[in-house]
Order: C-alpha cells, then structure tokens, then sequence
C-alpha cells in the first residue's frame, strides 16, 4: 500500500511537468493558469494581464488563447500576446500564429495586422524545435508532430516517453490510424499507449485506460486508476471517485467513505465555469448528504481544506494546443 501511495504521489508531481497542459514546464501553474485550467475565462484573462505585463511568457502565451477562445477568433489583442510570447521563444504561441491561417477571422475579413506571415513563424518554430528534436527531447519531438502533422514525430515522442504523445497515439490507433495485420492487436496497442501515459501522469489517459479495465473486469485495477487520476485534481476523476467511495452509486468496490466522498464532490462547487457539471454537485450531495449526520457533513468540510491544500488545484486539463 505504502509503494502503491508514493507511485500516486509521483504522478502528480509528474502531471504538471509532462503532460503539456496548461502549465510551463518545470514549474507551479499560476493563478491565471489555473483559473484557464478551470474554465473561467473572464476570471483567467484579469490574472493573465497582471502575469503576462510582468514578463510571465507561458501566461502571455494563455493569455493570448483565452482571448482568441472569449471571442472565438484571433483578435489583435490576442494576437499581440501570442507574439509577446512568440517573441520570447514559445513555440506554442508561434504554431497558433501559423494557424491563424485558418482562423475565423478570414472568413469574417477581420485578422489583426502581424510582424510576421504565418509561414515565417512555422520556419522559426520548426527550427527551434527540430534543433532540440534532433537532440532527443521528447517534448521537442511531439512539437514537430504539432508543425508537420507526421506521426512519426508523434511516434518518437511517444516512445521517448512523452506522456501526452503517447495519449495521442493511443487516441490515433483507436480512429484507425497506424497498421495492425493480427486481429487484437489495435486494441492492445491502444491499451498499451495509454497505460504509458497514464503511468507518466495524463490524467485523460487515466480516465481511458479506466474504461479498458473496467470492461476487462479489472476492479482493482480500475480503482488503483480512478484514485491516482483523482490525484492529479482532474475534475472528471474526482466526480468519479468522490462518488464511489461514498457508494454514490457504489460501482467499482471502494470501502465505504462518505465523509471523504461529500468532501471532494464539494470542492467541485468551484468549477462554475464547466458547464452542468454543478448540477451533478447539487444532486449527488443531496443524496450523500441524505444518508450522513450533521457531525459527519461537518467533518468533511475540513477533509475538504486538507486535500486543497495537499493536491493540484481541480482542472478539466484543457489542451495547450
């Protein structure tokens, strides 16, 4: 059980680092980052601007997309960060300056002016990431995947184990890509990419490899997964998991734990900007709440406090690109 809590505690250490969401790399997420991560745009972009102003260049380069995604094309706000950014060295923000080719705003007649064409930032991108690339670094290699659409570069990100590129061959396979002559073995290739991924920390990855254990009828296996993806603060995972634990339904076998189960379906209550997902709050806290005492609802308020204070902060883990 002891190694079992220190692998978990290791992938989410792992999450943030490697599996290319909204954070830079080798560092906490900002408060801009996490508001992005949970949907509140408004909120995210007043941070943002204060992160971004301040030399911040991976908020520069969110700050660029929460603009482009509020009004769902490329501003010349939008378009400055993404260039404040580029201009710094983010190859992310230069692959969105390459399709702003394709952006809404041609067909609306309204793209914002540029220092460079679209094509001038996919050479700079392509150069720098091809540099690091051709040295071995995994991330570098999925970027090359991101400018040249060839899975190959997917491919060796993958297997030089790359989290997020190893999700996406998974994801791949499963729609048909990639060739598999021997019945089965699509399907232990799509199962074996996401085990890897789940094991370097992508919490998508997790939530799909659950549903291959769970129609193998592998319970133990399912609820080693759902705990660990929990762990990492995705909001999907603590759904799951808050529900189970307090037998809300009990579905894969948890020991009883509706103290522990109110709490973390509580902290949900945050994510105002997901969607119904606070109905879904609303509904299954009644129904624990229904079958706990007044001491026990006030014991899961400070059950609450401590995971906050000891996990991520809850994310639906929007892609960076």
């Amino acid at each position: 059980m002891l190694r079992i809590r220190r692998h978990i505690l290791a992938l989410i250490i792992a999450t943030y680092s490697a599996i290319g969401f909204a954070t830079p790399q080798g560092s906490a997420p900002t408060l801009g980052m996490i508001l992005y991560n949970q949907l509140k745009i408004d909120s995210a972009i007043s941070e943002l601007e204060k992160e971004a102003q301040s030399g911040n260049v991976d908020s520069q380069y969110y700050l660029g997309e929460a603009l482009r995604k509020r009004y769902r094309h490329m501003t010349s706000e939008a378009q400055h960060w993404y260039e404040a950014a580029a201009n710094n060295g983010n190859i992310y923000a230069m692959i969105q300056l390459n399709r702003s080719n394709h952006d809404l705003c041609r067909q609306i007649k309204n793209c914002p002016m540029s220092e460079k064409s679209p094509a001038d930032w996919l050479k700079i991108a392509n150069d720098l990431a091809l540099a690091k690339a051709n040295e071995g670094d995994p991330e570098s290699l999925y970027l090359m995947y991101e400018i040249t659409l060839d899975r190959e570069w997917l491919e060796k990100s993958a297997r030089a184990g790359y989290p997020l590129a190893q999700y996406w061959m998974a994801v791949g396979d499963r729609q048909g890509e990639g060739l598999f002559l021997i019945p089965g073995k699509r399907e232990e290739a799509v199962s074996q990419w996401l085990k890897m991924a789940s094991e370097g920390g992508n919490p998508k990855a997790m939530m799909d490899y659950i549903e291959i254990l769970y129609k193998k009828g592998d319970l133990e296996g399912v609820r080693y997964w759902l705990q660990a993806a929990a762990e990492t603060g995705d909001q999907k995972a603590i759904s799951s998991y808050g529900s189970y634990i307090a037998h809300a339904p009990d579905q894969v076998g948890y020991p009883l734990d509706q103290v522990k189960g109110y709490a973390l379906i509580s902290l949900l209550k945050e994510l105002d900007g997901g969607g119904a997902i606070q109905d879904f709050v609303q509904d299954t806290l009644e129904e624990i709440g229904s079958k706990m005492s007044a001491e026990q609802i006030e014991q899961s308020k400070a059950v609450a406090r401590e995971w906050k204070a000891t996990h991520p902060p809850l994310s639906f883990f929007p892609d960076k690109l």
